[in-house]
């Protein structure tokens, strides 16, 4: 199959790309990324923080020295350029993918197949009716419960002993109502960070976005089941709703954790 994979320049799409591009190279790969997700709105200083150990760190610091590096050496993840190279494709930058010169190049894709993970952009229609085999989206919350963005962050919030990941269809350009394919779950721990309990949501979301791969390819459909309850939509946190979070004895990050993440990138000799 042609697979597009849209995700979003940051370190938590990187590393679920990570676990898909290597199991998905029997397919022909493409690659888009948008900026950013969604809109902060008022800069406030916790998300400011967030954004930079999420983004600015890995994208802009470290992966350009990594890139620099002798391609044989190897490590236990790949900076988006090397996973680039490893599905013999060159990234795309979508961000403003319904209209313009940015339909026109994903029109030319054509794929059977659009795989969706953090994307920042909402698909619409006309996106949407491209592919023959849908859109699939992998969200980093529990469905219904948890629509929109940082859902782990709202799930921790509330006092959620688990958290999870959803995989489901986007079916029109309304945000994570589409019919639910499956989800993953697994315990919070309170002594980890936000960014931590995201990052880990990937390697079961992963293997559960392949198995959905793997049947559509051997021309199965999905079972799916329609989300019947209305849910909760969030948006970014208020200055309050984080003030409450750091109450509650939780972080967004911990600096172990960021260079514990940093050397999976890194050579191992």
């Amino acid at each position: 199959m042609r697979i597009t994979l849209l995700v979003n320049r940051d370190i938590a799409s990187c590393i679920a790309l990570n676990r898909l591009v290597p199991v998905l190279l029997d397919h022909q790969l493409t690659i888009g990324l948008s900026a950013s997700v969604g809109r902060i709105g008022k800069p406030l200083p916790d998300l400011e923080t967030l954004k930079f150990f999420e983004q600015e760190l890995f994208n802009d610091l470290l992966f350009p020295l990594i890139d620099g590096c002798h391609p044989a050496l190897s490590a236990e993840f790949k900076t988006f350029e090397a996973l680039s190279h490893l599905a013999g494709t060159k990234i795309q930058e979508f961000n403003a993918i319904n209209a313009g010169a940015d339909l026109k190049k994903f029109k030319e894709l054509s794929p059977d197949l659009v795989i969706s993970i953090r994307y920042g952009v909402i698909l619409k229609d006309t996106v949407i009716g491209i592919p023959k085999y849908g859109v699939l989206n992998l969200h980093s919350g529990l469905l219904p419960a948890y629509k929109g963005i940082m859902a782990t962050f709202r799930a921790m919030l509330n006092g959620d002993t688990q958290i999870g990941s959803t995989l489901h269809y986007i079916n029109d350009h309304s945000i994570d109502t589409g019919p639910i394919v499956g989800s993953t779950s697994f315990p919070v721990q309170k002594d980890r960070s936000y960014l931590w309990h995201v990052l880990q949501l990937y390697e079961a979301g992963c293997e559960k976005l392949v198995e959905a791969v793997n049947m559509l390819a051997a021309g199965n459909e999905l079972n799916c089941v329609p989300q019947i309850e209305a849910g909760n939509y969030y948006s970014y946190p208020t200055e309050e709703e984080l003030s409450n979070f750091a109450n509650k004895g939780l972080s967004l990050v911990q600096s172990d954790e960021i260079l514990s993440i940093a050397r999976q990138f890194l050579t191992r000799y």
